[in-house]
């Protein structure tokens, strides 16, 4: 009986020195360093900002020019749906599928890229 009591005794003295050393390896690890702003020069704040003001402006244009090619994305759409349902060969569905490609691909191709938001300095 007093084997088992030193046994646990042991195992539970253990435990809560691992337990100790674990949280001091922590403590001891180095945190994240902090990056603080720093303060732009004139012609850098005037450089970010004329970026900032053409990105928004090739934001507004990439928005513009979607709206305007989801219509005739949409028109493809429900020619193709048509055409589709009225083919009866594999052939007839194939080039249905092959006209919606084309047309979505002609709607596309007028739209400008994706603008990269700019990275302050």
């Amino acid at each position: 009986m007093i084997t088992l009591k030193r046994t646990i005794a042991a195992a539970t003295a253990a435990g809560l020195f691992a337990l100790a050393s674990a949280s001091g390896a922590q403590a001891a690890e180095p945190t994240t360093p902090v990056v603080n702003k720093v303060a732009l020069t004139p012609e850098q704040q005037a450089a970010h900002d004329a970026a900032k003001a053409a990105f928004k402006s090739a934001r507004t244009a990439h928005k513009a020019a979607h709206k305007a090619a989801k219509p005739a994305i949409e028109s493809a759409r429900a020619t193709f749906t048509a055409a589709r349902a009225a083919a009866t060969t594999d052939e007839a569905k194939k080039a249905a599928h092959d006209a919606f490609k084309a047309a979505v691909a002609t709607a596309k191709a007028g739209m400008p890229a994706k603008p990269v938001k700019p990275v302050r300095p």
